[in-house]
């Protein structure tokens, strides 16, 4: 009997451990149609600023990560730090921009 419990007790707690791995939660995947690369954001980014008229000489640096814009570089003015935030919000993909530019 005893060397029955002393085989079925390691088994017991192998399967325990299996469940609850089983539990243990997974990251989060975000379907084709949702999921938009950083770099392409990126681009999208700098060609929509590059259209702009007011910001084309503008010496801004674009970076993306899980779709939060970091804009650092310098401007001529505030007016110029605005529109390029304002750009940047109007692309798709984009969750949230943060502003590390200076004016000249």
């Amino acid at each position: 009997m005893k060397t029955v419990i002393r085989f079925v007790s390691p088994i017991f707690i192998v399967i325990a451990l299996l469940f609850a791995v089983g539990c243990a939660s997974t990251q989060q995947h975000e379907g084709t149609g949702e999921y938009m690369d950083d770099s392409i954001i990126t681009g999208k980014v700098k060609a929509a600023i590059l259209d702009d008229p007011t910001l084309s000489s503008a010496e801004i640096n674009v970076e993306t990560f899980k779709g939060d814009v970091q804009l650092s570089g310098f401007v001529n003015s505030n007016a110029d730090i605005n529109r390029a935030i304002e750009v940047t919000r109007s692309v798709n993909g984009v969750n949230s921009v943060k502003n590390d530019m200076h004016k000249k």
